[in-house]
């Protein structure tokens, strides 16, 4: 199995728990927006332990860059992450396949869960073909939204934030469910993209299929 010893170029706070890791991108190292690869620590006791990460910079960029959300109460990976510096070592494994972009359509996120469509807005973007798309964000606060700025300037009018655990001016406040999704979207025969807590996509994986969405055409990571 491939694997690559990469060094820790930059490390940029995103939110309060999110940070994005810049890692050096070995010569011929090639990856489609929405693909992950398996990170493992370079720390004695840790060598094993690996964990999937979905790459959020684009293709063409010189590095390969992460996107990731820290757990501190846990004795974990990405507690380990979190507490590294630029200059220390990583290894990353195969590329593969998570989320692909098959066509324009809405793309429904909870937390995290944005990280596999990040490099997927941001060509679409690059590319001027971002128009007909949609996201539908769900956080516990405003200060969870990742690249929210940024997700605003590419989208526009197209994207909405919910918060659940928060009420604030400019933001929605209700669960995406079946009633929102109903509310919301007019045409169930678009393709939709899910990403969340395993409870989230499972609950609107179920929703979307009662409103009239087509299985093919609901894509979730698996």
């Amino acid at each position: 199995m491939e694997s690559h010893a990469v060094r820790v170029i930059e490390i940029l706070d995103v939110t309060h728990d999110v940070k994005c890791f810049r890692l050096e991108k070995p010569d011929g190292y090639t990856f489609v927006p929405g693909q992950a690869t398996e990170i493992t620590l370079s720390i004695p006791g840790w060598e094993e332990e690996r964990r999937p990460f979905t790459f959020t910079a684009l293709n063409e960029a010189p590095y390969l860059e992460f996107t990731i959300k820290g757990y501190p109460e846990h004795d974990g990976v990405t507690k380990r992450l979190h507490e590294l510096r630029p200059g220390d070592t990583l290894n990353i494994h195969d590329v593969w396949g998570a989320i692909t972009y098959q066509g324009p359509g809405y793309f429904i996120a909870g937390g995290a869960g944005i990280t596999p469509f990040i490099a997927i807005l941001r060509q679409l973007y690059r590319d001027q073909k971002i128009s007909d798309n949609y996201l539908f964000f769900s956080n516990k606060t405003a200060a969870d939204i990742i690249y929210e700025s940024e997700l605003t300037r590419m989208l526009g009018k197209n994207v909405c934030y919910t918060l659940t655990k928060e009420k604030k001016e400019g933001f929605d406040s209700r669960k995406i469910d079946a009633n929102y999704l109903r509310e919301q979207i007019k045409d169930f025969s678009k393709h939709f993209y899910v990403c969340g807590p395993d409870q989230m996509v499972k609950d609107i994986s179920a929703a979307l299929e009662e409103l009239g969405a087509t299985t093919d055409a609901v894509v979730f990571e698996k």
